[in-house]
């Protein structure tokens, strides 16, 4: 399987941060700038592409994901819900509350789906064995729980012809697949898309490209992989740390894979040996991405 693999350590420090949990990187190619959170501090970022931040702010609660909003603003996914708010993080609304009544679980990894639709997964804080679910939310505003008995609801996305959804439970140790409808957005025929067996790494967040790559960031692994369409690795991206949590594709070409990653749990040892853990990175691999589709709220 991993034969014929590309595998690069050119990789640049996009923005050097010692976020704790560093994750969900999107391109805002309006803003010309790259979103990201900093999940357990409730940190909403975003940084230009010189690496200098632009926005910092504190949303009071944990943060699983941002999103573009059609409107200009964005989308969260915050630990009782999903807010909507202006392109600076500022004037926060609650646009649909999501178990809002169980403060034992929060938002993780969310993602807008080819017709503007939002998905998004929880988790218990302690990660707590199939306590997650995930939904779909409606430019209504009307909230679909959708898949259930999930470890920890992870990357999300869809394959360029909008007819297969991509998606990862963690500690599953594999990608899985699902038969989208454009129209519906239902899904069907759940079923695993690849194991991700030969590495120590866990899968956590994705970026699907222009050809259909499948990009996942490996927790613990200190790599970022390319899957082909067919399930094969393809690329392999090393870096210098050790939990890289997500990625996506950004700057004006789209060619730039942005990677965010995350210092939680590392011990002060580990932390000397990797002083860029929480940092953010890029790297050129030779494919392009489109920016993450974007909110569609009434």
């Amino acid at each position: 399987m991993l034969s014929r693999v590309k595998t690069t350590s050119e990789v640049d420090v996009a923005v050097r941060m010692e976020c704790e949990l560093g994750e969900g990187p999107r391109w805002d190619p309006n803003g010309h700038r790259l979103l990201f959170v900093d999940v357990l501090a409730g940190h909403l970022h975003a940084a230009s592409p010189d690496g200098g931040l632009v926005l910092t702010r504190q949303v009071g609660q944990a943060l699983g994901a941002v999103n573009r909003s059609e409107d200009g603003g964005l989308v969260l996914a915050m630990r009782d819900g999903i807010y909507l708010a202006d392109a600076d993080g500022a004037g926060l609304s609650l646009f649909a509350s999501v178990e809002g009544d169980r403060p034992d679980l929060r938002m993780n990894d969310a993602a807008c789906d080819p017709a503007g639709r939002l998905w998004a997964g929880t988790m218990a804080f302690d990660a707590m064995s199939a306590a997650g679910t995930l939904y779909r939310i409606d430019a209504d505003g009307t909230v679909t729980s959708v898949l259930t008995g999930l470890d920890i609801s992870n990357g999300l996305g869809w394959s360029p012809d909008a007819g297969q959804m991509y998606f990862i439970d963690s500690p599953t140790q594999r990608i899985d697949v699902l038969d989208f409808d454009f129209d519906s957005g239902t899904v069907k025929n759940r079923r695993p898309f690849t194991p991700i067996a030969d590495t120590p790494g866990v899968p956590d967040g994705l970026t699907i490209d222009a050809d259909g790559g499948i990009w996942v960031a490996l927790w613990g692994g200190a790599q970022v992989r390319r899957y082909s369409p067919d399930g094969r690795v393809t690329d392999i991206v090393n870096l210098p740390v050790e939990q890289p949590t997500s990625c996506t594709f950004g700057g004006d070409a789209g060619d730039v894979l942005y990677i965010t990653t995350a210092r939680l749990g590392l011990t002060d040892a580990q932390l000397a040996a990797s002083p860029l853990a929480g940092s953010v990175f890029a790297c050129r691999p030779g494919y392009r991405g489109h920016p993450a589709h974007a909110f569609s709220s009434r």
